[in-house]
């Protein structure tokens, strides 16, 4: 059982930067793979990034790969999504989530959601 709570979102000006948080409750989170996924107004959600258990594999959608940048800090209970060379195309509520690859990476099964934060970028 994991409870997760996401942090850091705000406004930006397109070519700033954010870093998000995923802070995660539980003994167990070290065991689990987290995803980052984001869902723009009237659109899908759509996966942006994930991390490994251990933080040694990560997997980015292409639309923010060299961009952003996904990790962990297992001692912390929290995992980071830092942001780069934002653009108004990234504006979204940004979400967290914990899961299991089962032994497939990069796929992964979520079980465990945030509520979300929500990152404007300015044009």
């Amino acid at each position: 059982q994991v409870q997760l709570v996401e942090s850091g979102g705000g406004l930006v000006q397109a070519g700033g930067s954010l870093r998000l948080s995923c802070a995660a409750s539980g003994r167990t989170f070290s065991s689990y793979a987290v995803g980052w996924f984001r869902q723009a107004p009237g659109k899908e959600r759509k996966f942006v990034a994930a991390v490994n258990w251990s933080g040694g594999k990560t997997n980015y959608a292409n639309s923010v790969t060299g961009r952003f940048t996904i990790s962990r800090d297992n001692a912390k209970n929290t995992v980071y999504l830092q942001m780069n060379s934002l653009k108004p195309e990234d504006t979204a509520v940004y979400s967290c989530a914990a899961g299991s690859s089962i032994g497939n990476w990069p796929r992964v099964t979520y079980n465990y959601w945030g509520q979300g934060t929500q990152v404007t970028v300015s044009s």
